[in-house]
């Protein structure tokens, strides 16, 4: 059960801020998960909004490689709410189900040399909070620099997400892939 009631629709924030919340059902079909707690500072909600469409819709980083830091974020951090919703979006992308099995079980066997340079990155910014240079000038090669930032800021993006859901004690969606306790 969710620590603070969840927020759905603009009847329940100021009528200042109902634009706001136009704006992410505009955005996302509806005012779900972590925003349905964002909308509790509605102002914070609109800017990770904006953040959220640059990083899920608007960037260069393949969606696959989104998807990819998303579930290593979600897992790491044990977010259940963004773990089920990324889970399904790496199905629909192909991601094959050896690779969700290592992300969800926090091993790196059987994962192709590319995911597995995304799932390390991830790990590592995560609990070393940094990463070594060698894993760096690789990541550059293969994206180049604009695209390197890119991955780091939707690194970044899913963590704030997963702080958001876990402070606030968000569960997974009803039929979404659960993670182990």
């Amino acid at each position: 059960m969710a620590r603070l009631k969840p927020i759905t629709g603009k009847d329940q924030v100021p009528a200042g801020h109902h634009a706001i919340v136009d704006a992410v059902v505009a955005s996302r079909g509806a005012v779900q998960g972590p925003f349905t707690m964002l909308l509790h500072c509605p102002l914070l909600a609109e800017r990770v909004m904006h953040l959220g469409a640059y990083v899920r819709f608007e960037g260069k980083l393949d969606k696959r490689v989104r998807v990819l830091a998303a579930m290593s974020v979600a897992r790491e951090l044990d977010a259940v709410y963004v773990w089920g919703a990324q889970v399904g979006a790496a199905r629909k992308l192909g991601v094959p189900e050896t690779t969700i099995i290592a992300i969800r079980e926090r091993h790196s066997r059987n994962l192709s040399p590319e995911d597995a340079q995304i799932i390390n990155f991830t790990r590592d910014l995560i609990h070393k909070h940094r990463v070594d240079a060698a894993g760096v000038t690789a990541l550059q090669q293969r994206f180049g620099d604009e695209q390197f930032i890119e991955l780091t800021g939707t690194i970044g993006y899913y963590s704030m997400l997963a702080m958001t859901v876990n402070a606030c004690e968000l569960e997974a969606s009803p039929g979404a892939d659960v993670l182990p306790s």
